[in-house]
């Protein structure tokens, strides 16, 4: 029979055999633990839910900035969703639709794109504008069209006139009333010329350097089915008997006064009233008066001056509202 201390050293040995079974029960499972921790987090394993949620926090953590939310219209601007039309501004700069499909529009180069370029500077304009108005002598370019002077009264309020021979002047070089009396001499490509007083403004769409001329004026250049033609022009300082009148305007007293001047031989450049000691500059108006609107110096001696800066002073000459008065004194001829 076997010792008691000898059952006691072999029950461990039956302890030891049963734990071999559970000890690689626990290793499978910790193996197929990881297998599948593996599979599940693989490149491309999961569901496509999972994959979008993990990018969101993965992109916030490396740029370590909340990530943005898309807009709903596409665009990055976080104020809001575009115009579903382009602005005014933006159409004309670069909105217009693109004829060539070659690129966004105003890309392309494209006339309907670009903003209208402004007129080309003409021969001898800077000239002109530095003498204070159209000086003579000085060549400008353009074109010549032809209207219905009806009975020749215009812009520079002279009044009706049986003279043919007259044009209107495009609005830059109408110059506020600048233009005003002014002789001007016109040359066609073909040779012919004319020579025309300015008694109008032509408004837009007439251009720089544009002339509006008479149609008999026309005519003397070319056929006035031509419609429009190049020209040249220049201002005259031209020989004349004639010498020049002032007119009050109508509604004119001590208070309040128009003054124009009549017949000059040339561009008038200003005109002034002796106010006590001195002389007071009156603003040109659009209609060729010259204003006092407080009735400063209404009535009393008058100063003008062309645009070669030649002054001849009137005196004499009274308020009296529309009704043309001599002075019989003229600018130089040059």
């Amino acid at each position: 029979m076997a010792s008691s201390a000898h059952r006691r050293s072999r029950r461990p040995d039956r302890r030891s055999g049963r734990r071999v079974p559970v000890v690689a029960v626990v290793a499978v499972a910790a193996v197929a633990l990881v297998v599948s921790l593996v599979v599940a987090f693989r490149p491309g394993g999961g569901s496509g839910d999972a994959a979008r949620a993990v990018e969101p926090a993965a992109g916030a953590a490396a740029n370590g900035t909340p990530a943005a939310i898309p807009s709903a219209t596409g665009s990055g601007s976080p104020t809001g969703s575009p115009s579903p039309s382009p602005s005014p501004k933006a159409s004309t700069a670069s909105g217009a639709p693109n004829p060539t499909g070659t690129g966004p529009a105003g890309a392309s180069g494209s006339p309907s794109a670009r903003p209208a370029a402004r007129p080309a500077a003409r021969a001898g304009s800077g000239a002109a504008a530095s003498a204070g108005g159209l000086r003579p002598g000085t060549v400008h370019t353009g074109v010549a069209t032809a209207y219905d002077i009806g009975d020749g009264d215009g812009a520079c309020s002279y009044g009706p006139t049986s003279d043919v021979m007259t044009a209107a002047m495009n609005t830059a070089d109408y110059d506020t009333s600048g233009a005003c009396g002014a002789y001007v001499s016109v040359h066609a490509a073909n040779g012919a010329s004319v020579t025309v007083r300015i008694t109008n403004e032509c408004p837009a769409p007439c251009a720089a350097g544009q002339i509006d001329l008479s149609r008999q004026a026309f005519a003397e250049l070319a056929p006035l089915v031509t419609g429009r033609i190049a020209i040249t022009w220049s201002v005259l300082s031209p020989a004349t008997s004639d010498t020049i009148s002032i007119r009050y305007k109508t509604g004119s007293s001590a208070y309040w006064c128009g003054i124009q001047a009549i017949g000059h031989r040339n561009p008038l450049a200003r005109l002034e009233v002796r106010t006590g000691g001195s002389w007071t500059r009156l603003a040109r108006t659009g209609y060729n008066y010259f204003l006092s609107e407080h009735g400063a110096g209404c009535g009393s001696a008058i100063r003008l001056t062309d645009v070669f800066g030649e002054r001849l002073t009137v005196e004499g000459i009274a308020v009296r509202a529309n009704v043309v008065q001599p002075t019989r004194v003229q600018f130089a001829r040059h």
